[in-house]
């Protein structure tokens, strides 16, 4: 997207120095990267951050507004709420597609937006792994409100840990060990040294938590979440001592109610040019004569799972529970990254954290992922290279 910093980076590029790159993950966390690595990472102008910040600040502007809980309470599946939620997320992760605008000017547009937390370990470690292997300039960060990566680390100390001793908090996944996203589990205990442990290793005594260790037990206070009721569908038999909607004596960070409140469920409560139009199915009395430039969404799911890129009026008469679907205009992805054989398209993530008592989040790094198939995700690009998980590298204020 700069095409000076872009030239040069692709003239220094070979693809041996790529796989040193690769080399260097894999010996650092062996057999733990299931993703791909894009070839690069982004170079974003300061007109386009600018931008980025722009639209995020109009998100958090309504999630912060004090009936945006009112607001979202319909957003919680009721067999699915989770006891005890605190008064506002902890994570924030926000998606924007890279378009561009009538005057042929790069905007984001809001894809999709989380109150869940994301790569946080691993956008840290591979963002200086690419410093390490390729030419990033200088006057480029991958960081927002914080100075170094100690500082990022110590935010995240601060937010995940609290005052309790590491051993006492845990990592919370199903079958953690076999999640595509494991390399950030192990990162995450690097840094912070909490233990991964899966939902079925957890023991309940009355309403305390405890997990196994080389043969020590220890009392969970604090679960770091990245569980997803969604996912638990897959193992409809599953038998665990703990169900995610028990009332337990324990710290979310975070609570599961804010996965749902802070979603799909919230696009058609937001009105910024950075959004394209959303309206919850249940709510349309006439659909719209351009069916063909929406995209139907199912509030409840993950990674892309459930998504429809064409409908039609019969398909949306078809579905008996509408309130659990949303039509979103279609954004059209510009492909502005030039690789080696042509352009290749872009999505930003801004990765937020959100302390207790702090009024509004705060904005610690991002991740991107480049794509040359009709979606991002890493499922949709697997026979592509220059395409998977990357980091920015945001021009700085001069």
């Amino acid at each position: 997207m700069i095409a000076s910093v872009r030239q040069a980076y692709n003239q220094a590029f070979s693809p041996e120095q790529y796989r040193a790159f690769l080399d260097q993950i894999h010996h650092d966390y062996p057999g733990q990267l299931d993703f791909r690595v894009a070839e690069t990472p982004v170079f974003v102008p300061i007109t386009l951050k600018n931008r980025l910040l722009d639209a995020c600040d109009s998100i958090i502007d309504t999630i912060t507004k004090a009936d945006f809980k009112d607001l979202s309470e319909a957003a919680i599946p009721p067999h699915q709420r989770v006891p005890n939620e605190n008064d506002h997320a902890s994570f924030l992760a926000i998606d924007f597609a890279i378009c561009r605008d009538e005057n042929d000017e790069l905007v984001p547009q809001l894809i999709e937006l989380q109150g869940f937390p994301s790569m946080f370990g691993f956008q840290s470690y591979v963002s200086g792994t690419f410093r390490d292997y390729f030419p990033i300039p200088t006057g480029f960060s991958h960081l927002f409100d914080v100075d170094s990566d100690e500082t990022y680390r110590q935010h995240l100390r601060r937010l995940i840990i609290g005052n309790e001793p590491p051993e006492q908090v845990i990592l919370l996944e199903i079958y953690p060990e076999k999640q595509k996203t494991r390399i950030d589990f192990a990162i995450t205990h690097e840094m912070l040294g909490i233990e991964a442990v899966c939902l079925t290793k957890i023991q309940k005594e009355g309403r305390k938590l405890f997990y196994e260790k080389e043969g020590q037990r220890y009392h969970i206070k604090r679960i770091y979440n990245r569980l997803i009721f969604d996912e638990l569908e897959n193992f409809p038999d599953l038998k665990t001592a703990f169900s995610l909607t028990d009332d337990v004596d324990v710290e979310w960070i975070g609570h599961p109610n804010w996965f749902f409140r802070i979603s799909k469920h919230t696009l058609p409560l937001l009105n910024s040019p950075y959004v394209p139009e959303s309206r919850y199915l249940n709510t349309l009395e006439i659909y719209p004569d351009d069916l063909e430039n929406y995209v139907l969404k199912p509030l409840f799911s993950f990674a892309g799972s459930g998504v429809k890129l064409s409908v039609n009026q019969a398909e949306l008469d078809s579905i008996a529970d509408k309130e659990n679907y949303l039509l979103q205009r279609k954004v059209r992805y510009e492909p502005v990254i030039q690789s080696p054989e042509g352009l290749v398209k872009c999505e930003i993530r801004m990765l937020y954290i959100w302390h207790e008592k702090d009024p509004r989040p705060t904005l610690l790094t991002n991740l991107a992922r480049l794509s040359r198939g009709e979606m991002i995700g890493v499922r949709f690009n697997q026979d592509f290279d220059w395409v998977g998980g990357t980091v920015c590298f945001f021009e700085e204020d001069r």
